[in-house]
């Protein structure tokens, strides 16, 4: 029995020795923390999103804190959390309007076009390493295998008919989807833009044509019809700059191939198309 006894009191007694001795190295040795980070960081979602550009919330933080980032680059906070930031930083508030992912693309399974028949792993950024960049005629569109839904943290994506499918309503904005697309269908957009861009191929009308019924032909009539100048054509695509645009909707009443889709912020404001 005493074999057993001065071993399990010999471990015990270093055991508190240790800890002693780590509590006192904490102590000793602790780096004080700046009250304003823990007041920053207490205010933030703790999404650890890294859309503000930094590795998660904490070094966001310590940046706002220092006076090294702006109090407004929090896409899940919002407006609220940043004029909360900037209270904090005796600031004043300049909150960002919210950012919401659209989907340039909107040619479903039951109307695409397909290359060939696959029967792959159900990646789009597998399929995009195989000849024509992936089962669909069009190299541009969605392909709809879902490899943007896990980079989601909100859930706020979905696929239908072989398309993905933005909740606006869970969508923060953060962008990862967008970084997540091997062929860059998904882009980011105002919340209040009251039109947007269904398409993605920058190939030439006629081509666009061949591997998609749904296509933008870029064809230049909605930039032309823009008063405010809101529609710029680059690489035979329409760019919408969503802050000029006013919702008057003759981008959408102009186009010829539908190309042109309001949103629900525009929903209401702009006539639909006859």
């Amino acid at each position: 029995m005493e074999s057993l006894l001065y071993p399990v009191i010999a471990l015990g007694g270093l055991g508190l020795a240790f800890g002693l001795l780590l509590s006192f190295a904490s102590k000793k040795f602790a780096v004080p923390v700046d009250p304003k980070v823990e007041a920053v960081r207490a205010l933030l979602p703790g999404a650890n999103c890294g859309a503000c550009g930094y590795e998660g919330c904490d070094i966001y933080a310590e940046k706002v804190a220092a006076g090294e980032a702006p109090t407004n680059i929090c896409p899940v906070g919002g407006g609220d959390l940043a004029a909360a930031l900037a209270a904090v930083m005796g600031s004043d508030a300049q909150a960002e309007e919210r950012k919401v992912a659209a989907v340039r693309c909107r040619t479903s399974c039951d109307r695409g076009i397909e290359a060939y028949i696959y029967q792959g792993i159900r990646d789009c950024r597998k399929a995009t390493v195989l000849p024509g960049g992936g089962p669909n005629a069009c190299s541009y569109s969605c392909l709809g295998f879902g490899t943007c839904i896990p980079a989601c943290a909100f859930g706020a994506l979905s696929v239908k008919d072989g398309i993905i499918v933005v909740d606006r309503d869970l969508c923060v904005g953060c962008g990862k989807c967008v970084d997540a697309c091997p062929r860059g269908v998904l882009e980011m957009i105002p919340l209040s833009q009251p039109v947007r861009l269904a398409c993605n191929n920058a190939d030439r009308g006629a081509q666009v044509r061949e591997v998609c019924p749904d296509g933008c032909i870029g064809c230049g009539l909605c930039a032309k019809v823009c008063e405010v100048k809101a529609i710029e054509m680059k690489n035979n695509l329409p760019v919408i700059d969503g802050s000029l645009c006013v919702g008057c909707g003759k981008c959408v009443e102009k186009c010829p191939v539908d190309a042109i889709l309001v949103t629900p912020s525009g929903e209401g404001k702009i006539p639909p198309k006859e």
